[in-house]
C-alpha cells in the first residue's frame, strides 16, 4: 500500500509533507506533487502535514479520486524528487478550497 496525492494539491502545492518524508518519495511538477508508489513506505507521516488534506492512503481515497493512483505513478518518473520545503504559490490559499481542479494540472 502507498499514499497518494490527490486533486486538492493542484495549484496549491504546499510542501509541508516533503519535510517529514523519511524516504524522499515526493516528486515536484509545475503545480502539483506526487508520491512515488515504489518508494513510499506507508509511514503515514505526510498525511497529517498536508494543510489541504490532499494525501490519502490508496485504500482510503475519497470517491472520485481513484484515478490519482495511476496519475501519481505516471508522473513520478517524469518529475524530479523534492526534499526541501519551498514556499507555496502566492495564490495557493485561493485554490485550496476549489474543487474539480484536474483540468489545471500542468504536466
Amino acid at each position: 500500500m502507498t499514499f497518494v496525492v490527490t486533486e486538492s494539491c493542484i495549484k496549491c502545492k504546499y510542501t509541508d509533507c516533503v519535510d517529514v518524508c523519511p524516504v524522499d518519495c515526493f516528486h515536484e511538477g509545475p503545480n502539483f506533487l506526487v508520491i512515488d508508489p515504489d518508494e513510499c513506505i506507508d509511514c503515514t507521516l505526510c498525511e497529517p502535514e498536508c494543510p489541504v488534506e490532499a494525501i490519502y492512503s490508496e485504500d482510503e481515497l475519497p470517491e472520485g479520486q481513484e484515478n490519482f493512483i495511476a496519475l501519481n505513478a505516471e508522473l513520478t518518473p517524469l518529475w524530479p524528487v523534492i526534499t526541501d520545503v519551498k514556499p507555496a504559490p502566492e495564490d495557493a490559499d485561493h485554490w485550496a478550497a476549489k474543487e474539480n481542479k484536474l483540468e489545471y494540472l500542468e504536466k
